[in-house]
């Protein structure tokens, strides 16, 4: 009995997984602006936080892209084409740092969204591979959400 896990991806797969990756390097960008430009009491910790995040994000959006070309389609890789993609919306402006955790905290889920939806989308397809890629991202922006929140409690 043939398995579908070698079943080609459908369009809904490579469109989840372009938006992934749009999300993550905009998260990647707004993360590592943050890191260079944080402020104020908590300034060692938030630093450290952020460039942990980011690397981790760096890491992932290059996995994100060789998936989409593993699956015979072009990654998009421009400013533009992310633009037109990511649902992470860019800071104004250089914030408080608390207000930095509460974008980053938020912009977690939206891409813990995206992750889900390369789930659902995959595991629709038969595609079990891209499916693990969006559980193992649902994972880090899940816990990294929990990392960000605990710096908001009082």
């Amino acid at each position: 009995m043939a398995t579908k896990s070698n079943a080609k991806p459908n369009e809904q797969t490579l469109e989840e997984l372009c938006r992934l990756l749009a999300d993550s390097y905009t998260l990647y960008l707004k993360t590592h602006n943050f890191h260079w430009n944080v402020t104020g009491p908590m300034f060692t910790t938030l630093h450290t936080l952020f460039e942990t995040q980011y690397t981790e994000l760096a890491l992932a959006v290059d996995e994100i892209a060789e998936r989409i070309r593993t699956l015979g389609a072009p990654a998009p890789g421009t400013y533009v084409e992310f633009a037109q993609l990511t649902a992470v919306k860019e800071a104004k402006g250089v914030p408080a740092a608390q207000q930095m955790v509460r974008q980053l905290t938020a912009d977690q889920a939206t891409v813990s969204a995206a992750a889900q939806r390369v789930v659902e989308a995959s595991q629709a397809a038969g595609d079990e591979a891209s499916a693990d890629l969006g559980i193992r991202r649902l994972q880090v922006h899940q816990k990294n959400a929990w990392m960000l929140r605990s710096h908001l409690e009082k």
